[in-house]
């Protein structure tokens, strides 16, 4: 059992430190951010606005999965809502390549940065809610 705690902190902590890297990054230099990660700019065109207000969500992404590790009574509401968006994210870049935006190939691509952090925040929620039932339990 105490693998698996050690796997869910390393998958929340992944998520942390991608989700802070993107805040910093797409905030402090959305151009540089733009023109550096592969295919963004495949999905049109520089918007700075645009790119900062996603820096922002990322941030807020990057703050509930770090609090969630340190106060586990708030952890499923704070990693709960940030896998929805992570989540949401995924599944946009799945029906972009539906609706064909995009190649397939594009879902390679972007699994470390877009579904890997969804599945590892499902992983994650699902963890916590067991891990309060037992703790409900006992």
């Amino acid at each position: 059992m105490k693998i698996l705690k050690y796997c869910i902190c390393a998958m929340v902590w992944f998520n942390v430190i991608l989700a802070a890297w993107l805040s910093i990054y797409m905030l402090y230099d959305p151009e540089g951010w733009y023109y550096f990660v592969p295919g963004v700019t495949d999905t049109g065109f520089f918007n700075q606005h645009f790119i900062r207000d996603i820096g922002i969500i990322q941030g807020f992404i990057a703050l509930a999965f770090a609090i969630g590790t340190f106060k586990p009574a708030r952890r499923i509401e704070l990693w709960a809502a940030s896998t929805l968006w992570l989540i949401a994210h995924a599944c946009f870049h799945l029906w972009e390549v539906a609706v064909g935006i995009c190649s397939a190939s594009v879902l390679l691509r972007d699994f470390p940065a877009v579904s890997l952090p969804a599945l590892f925040g499902i992983a994650a929620t699902v963890w916590a809610c067991a891990q309060s039932k037992m703790a409900k339990e006992a």
